[in-house]
């Protein structure tokens, strides 16, 4: 089956997520500092688009989201911070390189 760009974009952009987010002190960050960060990756996508992501991760038990306002923080959650460290693999979310690869 092949997998359409629109899908691998999405699959990055989680990724670029939980590791934006692990790379936080506090494994948060708010949805429009995410849209700044995936634009710094190439994925130029709006507010709206990257709630629909984080919805998704939230759904699968990667991260913990609060609405404020219009706006969401997300925290990475253990099974995220699993998928990270190649414990784990979430469907729909792009695997992390080895380290050292």
């Amino acid at each position: 089956m092949t997998t359409s760009m629109a899908q691998l974009m999405r699959e990055q952009a989680r990724l670029i997520i939980l590791k934006a987010l692990l790379s936080q002190n506090d494994e948060r960050l708010n949805s429009d500092l995410l849209v700044y960060e995936l634009a710094s990756f190439g994925i130029s996508k709006d507010r709206a688009w990257v709630h629909g992501e984080l919805d998704y991760l939230e759904d699968m038990g990667a991260i913990i989201v609060k609405s404020i306002g219009t706006v969401k923080v997300a925290e990475l959650a253990q099974h995220g911070h699993r998928h990270l460290t190649r414990q784990i693999a979430i469907e729909g979310v792009q695997r992390p390189a080895r380290p050292g690869a």
